[in-house]
């Protein structure tokens, strides 16, 4: 029985004031058997994120693959693990589209994670293009196979998956429930041809794209939805808070 983790994703939002106060409000409600919750924070509220956190995870937004060198404003592996980070997003979207994240790239991170005991959170998803044309399923299998390539069958119950369809992130749309199930077991379908079965029943799969209080409880009750990865819903303490309360 895979456990649900259901991540919030700040992007770059909230300073370390807001992020105390967060913390504050939201820490002690964040408790549940059937799993975790945590945050995704900016670079700079790592450290107030992981000093309030007792309950709630904290993940850091991207990383770089090499350990040092010359990346200017780019965070290594080993400056999150002796922060004491346990989670990280890689291939986000907006890191493919704005920041010239490719499959490559995003694997080189996901394997750099895995050595140093970080789960990563590894973001796909097709544009509104892409889905419109009917591609979803090409295009997931290709992040998928570039993403996870040469990644032991062993590691996959340490990986989360997140399926984000590009044209519900920040747009107001949500997949249907029957959108996100299908994707979803068509990410494992996936994983299952790429590292096998076990490997496909351990890993973790979240869905992302305008996620909120009013549609959480039925994307969680599909049976190959595992989460959620979570934007503007989990920067209001009170919206991220119903969320917590309703999938408990």
């Amino acid at each position: 029985m895979r456990n649900q983790i259901i991540v919030g994703n700040w992007k770059m939002n909230k300073n370390n004031a807001e992020t105390k106060a967060f913390f504050e409000t939201v820490d002690a409600v964040a408790t549940s058997d059937k799993g975790l919750y945590g945050v995704g924070v900016p670079f700079t509220d790592l450290r107030t994120a992981l000093d309030g956190a007792k309950n709630l995870i904290v993940a850091a937004e991207n990383c770089h693959f090499e350990d040092s060198g010359a990346f200017t404003g780019e965070v290594s592996v080993p400056m999150l693990v002796e922060l004491g980070v346990k989670y990280c997003i890689i291939g986000h979207s907006e890191r493919r589209q704005m920041f010239g994240d490719t499959d490559e790239t995003v694997n080189k991170k996901a394997k750099k994670l895995l050595a140093a005991g970080i789960t990563p959170i590894l973001c796909i998803g097709e544009t509104e293009e892409e889905y419109d044309n009917g591609k979803t399923a090409d295009v997931v299998a290709a992040q998928l196979k570039g993403s996870l390539a040469d990644i032991p069958a062993a590691d996959y119950a340490n990986i989360v998956l997140a399926y984000e369809p590009i044209w519900a992130i920040g747009t107001g749309k949500s997949a249907s429930v029957e959108i996100a199930e299908n994707c979803c077991k068509l990410v494992r379908d996936v994983v299952c041809d790429i590292a096998g079965a076990d490997a496909a029943d351990k890993v973790r799969i979240q869905y992302g794209g305008s996620v909120k209080p009013n549609n959480i409880v039925e994307y969680m009750a599909q049976p190959d939805i595992d989460g959620a990865l979570i934007g503007g819903a989990s920067l209001k303490e009170d919206s991220f808070i119903e969320i917590i309360e309703k999938t408990k």
